[in-house]
């Protein structure tokens, strides 16, 4: 079907008037008469009759009006839905973040990107590390967020650092240990609370021992959640190794204290990181564009 003529039609129906017609098309009555009758020469079948110089439309020129309106009322609706896609408007995106990125910084962002993109369906799942790295390589996740150290950096990942923060080793107000300098070998030899092996942080406190020839501490809680891990040190047990960004506000309330221990500062990386080479769709650019300025925000306001 020439859809060339098929619109034509419609606007013609739609108002009731060649005349009319061609002006809100911006051609002439005349081109507007012609092309018309010659979509009805390709159908074969008169969508309107001449009565001297009025026309009336045919029962199945209303039927196919009717059914022209339903047609280009959807293309409507899809040239919106591509304008949409490609300004980041509609569609879906998975993130899998490590556990610090998906419940102390992806909340704020994900809700800034929500105000601009109400119809963009966002889902977040909470993985390890090695999981979330993964999910992404496996097409199962967009994009992950990661917080964790540079050593965990894959080849076949793109890397898009946003900012660092230092780890801390934290214990309870009545500790020991509480607000005191000491050795990596001294704070080694009390028992610590952590999350499930698989966990960057935990790794990291590992190969940091490694480095430095300490014997590892003993693992003596293990949680699958952050914040139960620094709940339970805040009863008063073990020691908990862990980001700055976690348990900063605990420490300023006196919830927490901090160990000062005496090796170089330790630092996480947050990151946002995507498949290597590929062509990012709308919704992912958007997001990451959302999250840098974000970053950028708050380390002007420290």
């Amino acid at each position: 079907m020439n859809l060339h003529g098929l619109r034509l039609f419609h606007h013609v129906a739609s108002v009731g008037s060649f005349t009319k017609a061609a002006e809100i098309l911006r051609i002439s009555q005349p081109a507007v008469s012609s092309q018309i009758k010659q979509f009805e020469s390709e159908l074969g079948i008169p969508l309107f009759h001449k009565n001297g110089k009025k026309f009336t439309i045919t029962p199945f020129g209303e039927t196919l009006a009717q059914k022209a309106a339903l047609f280009f009322a959807h293309e409507k609706q899809l040239e919106q839905f591509v304008q949409d896609y490609k300004t980041a408007k509609k569609g879906r995106l998975h993130i899998a973040a490590t556990y610090l990125p998906a419940n102390f910084l992806i909340p704020q962002w994900a809700a800034a990107f929500k105000a601009d993109n109400e119809e963009v369906e966002i889902s977040i799942t909470t993985r390890n590390s090695q999981d979330a790295f993964d999910e992404l390589i496996h097409y199962k996740a967009d994009m992950a967020m990661y917080a964790g150290g540079r050593e965990e950096q894959m080849e076949e990942v793109e890397w898009r650092e946003l900012f660092q923060d230092e780890i801390w080793f934290v214990v309870s107000p009545q500790h020991r240990l509480a607000n005191c300098t000491v050795s990596l070998e001294d704070v080694m030899k009390e028992p610590f609370i952590m999350r499930e092996a698989g966990s960057s942080t935990r790794e990291r406190l590992f190969s940091l021992c490694q480095t430095h020839r300490v014997t590892p501490p003993k693992i003596a809680l293990q949680f699958t959640g952050l914040n139960e891990a620094v709940r339970s040190v805040m009863t008063g047990y073990g020691v908990n190794f862990v980001s700055s960004l976690v348990v900063k506000e605990y420490v300023k309330t006196g919830q927490l204290a901090r160990v000062f221990v005496e090796v170089a500062s330790i630092k996480n990386i947050i990151a946002i990181c995507t498949r290597k080479g590929e062509n990012l769709p709308p919704v992912v650019k958007e997001f990451i564009r959302i999250c840098m300025e974000s970053s950028k925000h708050n380390d002007a306001k420290k």
